[in-house]
């Protein structure tokens, strides 16, 4: 809880702190790499730090963050800070990372801000930094051992097993451990980090999901390779390696699984809505539903680009058909009349949730590109869906605060 000293001095000034986060944000990692170069390539995404979702983000977390403690102070932020938390413990970050950090992001809210930043401004925004930043280290620390793992050290070497082609632009690969004991166990629509040497020396870390249900002997992850469409963007770094170099009897570094995606301990009906590469943590809870709960209410969503696009199409259509009380509602931009089967309708356009037949106590699970889940939010809300049942993934920042 913010003191009560700082409340006011807060409220006053989040506005301008509001309205600068995006020079802020953008002054403090550029200072942050210039010290601390290797950060930038073995910690952060550097096509995200490139295109600047990951200065988005980080803005829109502060500003939620900062909003809640004045603004609703009997109330923990837990849904901002475990999403980061889960996120930072798959990244291997360590405690002392965040002095570092807390230093380069206050000295950049003064220079941005200037004369407005008196010594009593800045006493307080250093207290909101450090009720963020003690709260993750604390969420972190407790995922560190519930992983079996010291602080940080997430890194363990899994060998590929076997290479699936899944679609025209993704592969899944099957890890093992390479002393053959099973693999551990994690929640379906858990991700692992894996991190891979590129050829200028950087190591590059990308989350995917585990796409397969657990209780298995080993993982499996599914890699969409990353393109460009319009020449503009970079090409995924680790996709593109993974797609090119990585084949079975190779090794992997990869961390534990992490992730607060997790179903619903009860029997309530669910929907799981996907959209492109969004479907593997779905495909995992699908997989795992038909091993312990196989008669609950299920219907499953997604939506692509076309069924050549659509990754694990045939396996999702049989996963879904062991759930008696399943449906499955496909929608593509092209091709739909190609495809179909038993309880399964496929349709041309965009994913529209608004006729499907739904209880109002459904718990729906969402992962894909943020406008695809804003929209299938938005039409579950009108369907009188509470605000609290509707859980996301997204994949790299979250941007959704920050909208």
């Amino acid at each position: 809880m913010l003191s009560a000293s700082s409340v006011p001095i807060v409220r006053a000034t989040l506005p301008a702190v509001g309205a600068s986060l995006g020079a802020i944000t953008e002054l403090f990692y550029r200072r942050l790499f210039e010290e601390h170069p290797a950060l930038l390539h073995n910690l952060f995404n550097r096509a995200n730090q490139a295109n600047g979702t990951q200065r988005e983000a980080l803005a829109g977390a502060v500003a939620a963050f900062a909003t809640v403690l004045v603004e609703r102070p009997g109330e923990r932020p837990d849904a901002i800070l475990g999403r980061i938390a889960h996120k930072h413990a798959s990244l291997g970050v360590t405690a002392d990372q965040y002095t570092v950090v807390g230093r380069h992001l206050t000295g950049a809210v003064a220079e941005v801000l200037g004369d407005a930043v008196t010594p009593e401004v800045a006493a307080a925004w250093d207290e909101v930094y450090w009720l963020m930043a003690n709260a993750l280290i604390a969420a972190e620390a407790r995922l560190y051992a519930g992983a079996q793992v010291d602080d940080g050290q997430v890194w363990r070497e899994m060998e590929i097993a076997e290479r699936t082609e899944e679609s025209v632009d993704a592969a899944s690969f099957v890890l093992r451990r390479p002393d053959g004991l099973p693999a551990e166990p994690f929640t379906p629509g858990q991700y692992v980090s894996v991190q891979v040497e590129l050829p200028d020396g950087a190591r590059q870390i990308r989350q995917y999901s585990l796409s397969a249900a657990p209780g298995r002997q080993t993982w499996r992850i599914t890699v969409k390779r990353e393109r460009s469409a319009d020449g503009r963007r970079p090409e995924g770094e680790v996709s593109t390696w993974l797609h090119a170099h990585a084949r079975p009897g190779h090794l992997l570094r990869v961390s534990p699984a992490f992730g607060d995606l997790v179903l619903p301990q009860d029997d309530s009906p669910l929907l799981l809505a996907s959209a492109g590469i969004g479907v593997t943590p779905l495909l995992s809870m699908l997989d795992h539903l038909g091993d312990v709960s196989p008669h609950r209410r299920v219907t499953v969503v997604h939506a692509d680009r076309s069924p050549a696009h659509h990754a694990h199409r045939a396996e999702q259509a049989e996963l879904a058909a062991r759930l008696p009380h399943s449906t499955v509602h496909l929608w593509y931009e092209a091709g739909a009349r190609d495809v179909g089967g038993p309880r399964v309708q496929v349709r041309e356009g965009r994913a529209d949730v608004s006729g499907l037949d739904l209880p109002r106590d459904t718990t729906a699970y969402l992962c894909g590109p943020l406008p695809f889940m804003r929209a299938v939010r938005g039409g579950l809300l009108a369907r009188g869906l509470s605000p609290a049942a509707v859980h996301y993934e997204v994949f790299g920042p979250d941007l959704w605060l920050g909208k």
